[in-house]
Protein backbone atom coordinates (compact mmCIF):
# COMPACT_ATOMS: atom_id res chain seq x y z
CA UNK A 1 0.00 0.00 0.00
CA UNK A 2 2.86 2.16 0.74
CA UNK A 3 4.50 1.63 -2.17
CA UNK A 4 0.76 2.71 -3.98
CA UNK A 5 0.47 6.03 -2.36
CA UNK A 6 4.06 6.79 -3.60
CA UNK A 7 3.45 6.48 -6.86
CA UNK A 8 0.57 8.14 -6.85
CA UNK A 9 2.21 11.26 -4.97
CA UNK A 10 5.03 11.06 -7.52
CA UNK A 11 2.38 11.03 -10.00
CA UNK A 12 0.55 14.48 -8.83
CA UNK A 13 4.09 15.96 -8.13
CA UNK A 14 4.90 15.16 -12.16
CA UNK A 15 1.20 16.56 -13.02
CA UNK A 16 2.39 19.91 -11.62
CA UNK A 17 5.36 20.46 -13.35
CA UNK A 18 4.39 18.57 -16.82
CA UNK A 19 1.26 16.99 -16.39
CA UNK A 20 0.94 12.61 -16.35
CA UNK A 21 0.11 12.44 -19.83
CA UNK A 22 1.51 12.47 -23.06
CA UNK A 23 0.49 14.10 -26.44
CA UNK A 24 0.77 11.40 -28.89
CA UNK A 25 2.86 12.57 -32.03
CA UNK A 26 0.32 11.95 -34.83
CA UNK A 27 2.56 11.17 -38.77
CA UNK A 28 0.87 13.83 -40.83
CA UNK A 29 3.32 13.09 -43.81
CA UNK A 30 4.21 13.54 -46.56
CA UNK A 31 2.50 10.55 -47.68
CA UNK A 32 5.24 8.07 -49.25
CA UNK A 33 5.52 4.00 -50.19
CA UNK A 34 9.15 2.17 -48.62
CA UNK A 35 10.47 -0.86 -47.99
CA UNK A 36 9.70 -1.47 -44.24
CA UNK A 37 13.17 -2.78 -44.03
CA UNK A 38 17.01 -2.09 -45.80
CA UNK A 39 18.29 -5.35 -45.74
CA UNK A 40 18.38 -9.24 -45.23
CA UNK A 41 20.43 -11.88 -45.51
CA UNK A 42 19.51 -15.73 -46.18
CA UNK A 43 21.70 -18.56 -47.49
CA UNK A 44 20.26 -19.96 -50.91
CA UNK A 45 19.33 -23.75 -49.34
CA UNK A 46 16.85 -21.47 -47.48
CA UNK A 47 13.48 -23.27 -49.47
CA UNK A 48 10.75 -21.50 -48.42
CA UNK A 49 9.42 -18.07 -50.50
CA UNK A 50 10.58 -14.97 -48.97
CA UNK A 51 8.51 -11.89 -48.71
CA UNK A 52 9.68 -8.36 -48.65
CA UNK A 53 7.31 -5.87 -47.52
CA UNK A 54 6.48 -2.90 -49.07
CA UNK A 55 4.15 -0.48 -46.63
CA UNK A 56 2.00 2.60 -47.53
CA UNK A 57 2.35 5.76 -45.08
CA UNK A 58 -0.56 7.27 -45.15
CA UNK A 59 -4.45 7.16 -44.66
CA UNK A 60 -5.38 3.64 -46.50
CA UNK A 61 -6.37 3.98 -50.14
CA UNK A 62 -9.65 3.63 -51.84
CA UNK A 63 -7.87 2.03 -54.79
CA UNK A 64 -5.38 -0.41 -55.34
CA UNK A 65 -1.61 1.42 -55.15
CA UNK A 66 0.85 -0.54 -57.29
CA UNK A 67 4.30 0.69 -56.73
CA UNK A 68 6.28 -0.27 -59.67
CA UNK A 69 10.15 -1.58 -58.35
CA UNK A 70 13.53 -2.55 -60.78
CA UNK A 71 15.87 -5.09 -60.13
CA UNK A 72 19.95 -4.88 -59.96
CA UNK A 73 22.61 -6.04 -58.08
CA UNK A 74 25.09 -9.38 -59.03
CA UNK A 75 22.52 -12.00 -58.18
CA UNK A 76 21.85 -13.95 -61.28
CA UNK A 77 18.08 -13.87 -62.20
CA UNK A 78 16.74 -17.47 -62.77
CA UNK A 79 20.36 -18.71 -61.73
CA UNK A 80 20.28 -17.14 -57.90
CA UNK A 81 16.51 -16.27 -57.13
CA UNK A 82 13.45 -15.75 -59.31
CA UNK A 83 10.39 -13.33 -58.77
CA UNK A 84 6.96 -15.33 -57.59
CA UNK A 85 4.60 -13.96 -59.51
CA UNK A 86 4.11 -9.89 -60.60
CA UNK A 87 7.86 -9.18 -62.09
CA UNK A 88 8.32 -5.52 -61.80
CA UNK A 89 5.39 -4.14 -59.72
CA UNK A 90 3.91 -4.78 -55.61
CA UNK A 91 0.18 -4.24 -55.40
CA UNK A 92 -1.33 -2.95 -52.05
CA UNK A 93 -4.75 -3.57 -52.14
CA UNK A 94 -6.98 -1.12 -51.74
CA UNK A 95 -7.97 -0.46 -48.23
CA UNK A 96 -4.49 -2.09 -46.92
CA UNK A 97 -1.11 -0.54 -45.68
CA UNK A 98 1.14 -3.38 -47.03
CA UNK A 99 1.94 -5.41 -49.80
CA UNK A 100 4.50 -7.82 -51.16
CA UNK A 101 7.38 -9.33 -53.11
CA UNK A 102 7.80 -12.47 -52.74
CA UNK A 103 11.44 -14.23 -54.02
CA UNK A 104 12.09 -17.73 -54.18
CA UNK A 105 16.17 -18.88 -53.55
CA UNK A 106 17.43 -21.18 -56.01
CA UNK A 107 20.14 -23.41 -54.63
CA UNK A 108 23.00 -24.23 -57.44
CA UNK A 109 25.45 -24.63 -54.63
CA UNK A 110 28.58 -25.57 -56.04
CA UNK A 111 30.94 -25.36 -52.84
CA UNK A 112 33.04 -21.95 -53.72
CA UNK A 113 31.36 -19.97 -50.92
CA UNK A 114 30.74 -16.43 -51.69
CA UNK A 115 27.67 -13.89 -51.47
CA UNK A 116 25.32 -12.51 -54.05
CA UNK A 117 23.27 -9.47 -53.81
CA UNK A 118 19.70 -8.32 -55.21
CA UNK A 119 19.13 -4.74 -55.36
CA UNK A 120 15.38 -3.81 -55.59
CA UNK A 121 14.67 -0.37 -55.92
CA UNK A 122 10.89 1.42 -56.31
CA UNK A 123 10.59 3.39 -59.83
CA UNK A 124 7.17 4.49 -59.74
CA UNK A 125 3.69 4.68 -57.47
CA UNK A 126 0.39 4.90 -59.41
CA UNK A 127 -0.69 7.33 -56.80
CA UNK A 128 0.83 10.51 -57.47
CA UNK A 129 -0.18 12.25 -54.18
CA UNK A 130 2.79 9.41 -53.09
CA UNK A 131 6.48 9.91 -52.63
CA UNK A 132 8.88 6.98 -53.52
CA UNK A 133 10.79 6.63 -50.03
CA UNK A 134 10.54 8.25 -46.87
CA UNK A 135 12.44 12.07 -46.40
CA UNK A 136 14.12 13.87 -48.50
CA UNK A 137 17.00 10.91 -48.51
CA UNK A 138 14.40 8.44 -49.87
CA UNK A 139 14.75 5.98 -47.11
CA UNK A 140 13.15 2.63 -47.86
CA UNK A 141 13.40 3.14 -51.48
CA UNK A 142 16.19 0.45 -51.87
CA UNK A 143 16.43 -2.53 -50.44
CA UNK A 144 19.50 -4.92 -50.66
CA UNK A 145 18.80 -8.51 -50.17
CA UNK A 146 22.16 -11.14 -49.77
CA UNK A 147 22.21 -14.58 -50.49
CA UNK A 148 24.50 -16.55 -49.09
CA UNK A 149 26.00 -19.43 -51.17
CA UNK A 150 25.93 -23.12 -48.95
CA UNK A 151 28.31 -26.13 -49.48
CA UNK A 152 26.60 -28.53 -51.35
CA UNK A 153 25.47 -30.99 -49.01
CA UNK A 154 24.05 -27.84 -46.63
CA UNK A 155 20.33 -26.74 -46.08
CA UNK A 156 17.60 -28.47 -44.54
CA UNK A 157 16.44 -32.02 -44.54
CA UNK A 158 13.52 -34.27 -43.43
CA UNK A 159 14.67 -37.82 -42.28
CA UNK A 160 12.88 -40.80 -42.48
CA UNK A 161 13.97 -44.41 -41.21
CA UNK A 162 11.31 -46.38 -43.38
CA UNK A 163 8.53 -45.84 -45.52
CA UNK A 164 6.16 -46.51 -41.83
CA UNK A 165 8.35 -44.40 -39.87
CA UNK A 166 7.61 -41.35 -38.94
CA UNK A 167 9.11 -38.20 -40.28
CA UNK A 168 11.27 -35.92 -38.37
CA UNK A 169 11.61 -32.20 -40.17
CA UNK A 170 13.94 -29.63 -39.43
CA UNK A 171 17.24 -31.23 -39.85
CA UNK A 172 19.74 -28.84 -40.60
CA UNK A 173 23.64 -29.60 -42.14
CA UNK A 174 26.07 -26.82 -42.20
CA UNK A 175 29.70 -26.30 -42.45
CA UNK A 176 32.07 -23.98 -42.78
CA UNK A 177 34.42 -25.45 -45.16
CA UNK A 178 32.14 -27.42 -47.32
CA UNK A 179 34.31 -30.45 -46.37
CA UNK A 180 33.10 -31.18 -42.76
CA UNK A 181 29.89 -30.90 -41.96
CA UNK A 182 26.87 -30.96 -38.84
CA UNK A 183 24.15 -32.72 -38.74
CA UNK A 184 21.67 -31.35 -36.39
CA UNK A 185 19.51 -34.43 -35.60
CA UNK A 186 20.15 -38.63 -36.07
CA UNK A 187 17.64 -39.40 -33.61
CA UNK A 188 14.92 -40.18 -36.53
CA UNK A 189 12.22 -42.00 -34.71
CA UNK A 190 14.51 -43.76 -33.17
CA UNK A 191 14.90 -43.69 -29.45
CA UNK A 192 11.84 -42.82 -26.80
CA UNK A 193 13.09 -39.02 -26.17
CA UNK A 194 12.55 -36.52 -29.09
CA UNK A 195 15.61 -34.13 -28.38
CA UNK A 196 17.61 -34.51 -30.96
CA UNK A 197 21.06 -36.01 -30.98
CA UNK A 198 23.98 -33.95 -33.14
CA UNK A 199 27.09 -35.27 -35.07
CA UNK A 200 30.26 -34.55 -37.26
CA UNK A 201 30.91 -35.73 -40.69
CA UNK A 202 33.04 -35.39 -43.39
CA UNK A 203 32.26 -35.22 -47.05
CA UNK A 204 34.76 -37.61 -48.87
CA UNK A 205 34.00 -36.00 -52.09
CA UNK A 206 33.19 -39.17 -54.31
CA UNK A 207 29.42 -39.12 -53.07
CA UNK A 208 30.31 -41.19 -50.07
CA UNK A 209 30.68 -39.99 -46.25
CA UNK A 210 32.59 -40.64 -43.32
CA UNK A 211 31.32 -40.19 -39.76
CA UNK A 212 34.25 -40.99 -37.24
CA UNK A 213 34.62 -42.11 -34.50
CA UNK A 214 33.34 -39.51 -31.72
CA UNK A 215 31.50 -39.37 -28.57
CA UNK A 216 27.60 -38.77 -28.20
CA UNK A 217 26.96 -36.35 -25.11
CA UNK A 218 23.89 -37.31 -24.62
CA UNK A 219 24.21 -40.79 -24.24
CA UNK A 220 26.34 -42.10 -20.82
CA UNK A 221 29.72 -42.38 -21.55
CA UNK A 222 30.29 -46.13 -21.31
CA UNK A 223 27.42 -46.18 -24.30
CA UNK A 224 28.82 -42.87 -26.12
CA UNK A 225 30.67 -43.74 -29.09
CA UNK A 226 29.57 -43.71 -32.58
CA UNK A 227 31.01 -44.08 -36.06
CA UNK A 228 29.68 -44.44 -39.33
CA UNK A 229 29.14 -44.19 -43.03
CA UNK A 230 26.94 -42.97 -45.67
CA UNK A 231 26.32 -42.20 -49.40
CA UNK A 232 24.74 -39.30 -51.79
CA UNK A 233 22.69 -39.64 -54.43
CA UNK A 234 23.82 -36.49 -56.52
CA UNK A 235 20.66 -35.90 -58.66
CA UNK A 236 18.11 -36.00 -55.65
CA UNK A 237 20.44 -34.86 -53.06
CA UNK A 238 19.32 -37.72 -50.78
CA UNK A 239 21.54 -38.68 -48.18
CA UNK A 240 21.66 -42.32 -46.85
CA UNK A 241 23.74 -42.57 -43.07
CA UNK A 242 24.49 -46.01 -41.44
CA UNK A 243 25.67 -45.27 -37.85
CA UNK A 244 27.23 -48.03 -35.48
CA UNK A 245 26.50 -47.71 -31.76
CA UNK A 246 29.63 -48.87 -30.95
CA UNK A 247 29.51 -49.43 -27.13
CA UNK A 248 26.29 -51.13 -27.49
CA UNK A 249 25.94 -54.82 -27.35
CA UNK A 250 26.64 -56.27 -30.31
CA UNK A 251 27.38 -52.84 -32.08
CA UNK A 252 24.04 -52.75 -33.68
CA UNK A 253 23.63 -50.19 -36.82
CA UNK A 254 20.84 -47.99 -37.44
CA UNK A 255 20.25 -46.71 -40.98
CA UNK A 256 17.96 -43.65 -42.36
CA UNK A 257 17.51 -41.42 -45.44
CA UNK A 258 17.68 -37.31 -45.53
CA UNK A 259 15.68 -35.61 -47.76
CA UNK A 260 15.80 -32.45 -49.24
CA UNK A 261 13.69 -29.74 -48.27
Amino acid sequence: MNKLYTIMGLCIVVSLLQGCETEPILFTGPYHVRFTTATETQRESYSKAIKLEVHLAAPAREQDVIVQYSIGGSARENIDFRIVGSRGSITIPKGQYFGYLELQLINNSNNILRSQDIEFTLTAVSDAQLALGQGKGGIGKSFAYTILDDCVLGGNYTGTRSAFSIPVRDISITSSDCENYRLSNWNIDLFDFTDPLALQFTDNFDNTLTIPEQEQPDFPPALATIRGSGIVNPVTRQITFTITLVDFTGQPSITFNLFPD
